[in-house]
């Protein structure tokens, strides 16, 4: 069609494109009895497109570009050649350690390189299998033996209070501290890594009993511990959103302050060159070995 436009004619169109002219006329004529609607005023000068036909140029033309690039992009991202990098993340961006990667990983490459995705862990997970991430960075080793990790930093477990709760005036809280207390916690399927690991210690210690659920976000959590419905539990990158209504308090079980290790994911089979880019700086500003 789009060569039927720019010729005025089915004739020179055909012949542009190497096939029979009739070919041409009944492919067009197809296409018009699936849409409904004729496509092109035939006339002995010529043809020129009509109103509707004029409106599935425009369409069509936009759907062969985006296409054409995600050919292009797929063929590049199969030969390793993408200068992309899509990074998933769940902490946020202003902690020091995550923010100083990417600051770095940008000074080293172009600013267009890096796209960021912030999803919940278990989201996370699902965008790296689907190769809508190349790499993510969250709490814990991963689950599957197909994905390669490096440990990255840890950040401390603190308990988030209310202001006037009885465990406020202490430097400190431990587990047993907890028995009395509601424990907050939000719903399995906004639930993270360190939910995961605040579950298993809750069970643990047998006192499961104590566990209110609630399915909103992590920003309305802290609303919901300030005005007394129960201790919920936060991270180092969480400390800078803290308002003034309520205090977090450092959690310590049996070897002291309790903290979780933030790993990045990753695919081996991804031959993404960026990729590689963004691993060989992990590796230098965290060189513990990658595991497997």
């Amino acid at each position: 069609m789009r060569v039927a436009h720019s010729c005025g004619s089915f004739r020179k169109a055909a012949e542009l494109l190497s096939v029979k002219h009739s070919a041409l006329s009944r492919t067009v004529a197809q296409l018009e009895a699936q849409v409904g609607a004729a496509l092109f005023e035939r006339s002995a000068t010529g043809v020129r497109p009509t109103l509707a036909g004029l409106h599935f140029l425009k369409h069509a033309n936009a759907i062969l570009e985006q296409l054409d690039a995600l050919l292009k992009s797929t063929s590049r991202i199969a030969r390793g050649q993408s200068d992309q990098l899509r990074v998933g993340l769940c902490a946020s961006v202003a902690a020091g350690q995550l923010v100083e990667i990417l600051a770095d990983f940008r000074g080293r490459r172009t600013p267009t390189n890096l796209v960021a995705i912030e999803r919940a862990p278990m989201d996370l997970h699902k965008s790296l299998f689907n190769s809508d991430s190349d790499v993510i960075i969250v709490p814990g080793k991963p689950d599957s033996a197909g994905v390669h990790a490096r440990a990255l930093w840890r950040e401390r477990v603190f308990v988030l209070l209310p202001t006037d709760h009885a465990l406020a005036s202490r430097d400190t809280v431990r587990w047993t501290d907890l028995r009395d207390h509601t424990i907050l916690l939000v719903t399995p399927n906004r639930a993270g890594n360190l939910e995961a690991i605040i579950e298993s210690k809750i069970s643990i210690r047998g006192i499961t009993q104590n566990v209110q659920r609630h399915d909103v976000s992590r920003h309305l959590f802290q609303g919901l511990t300030s005005l007394g419905f129960g201790v919920s539990f936060i991270l180092d990158s969480d400390i800078a959103n803290v308002g003034s209504d309520v205090v977090y308090r450092e959690l310590h079980d049996e070897q002291g302050q309790m903290n979780v290790c933030f790993y990045a994911h990753w695919l081996p089979n991804n031959r993404n060159c960026a990729l590689r880019l963004f691993l060989t700086l992990l590796a230098e500003r965290h060189p513990s070995p990658a595991e497997r």
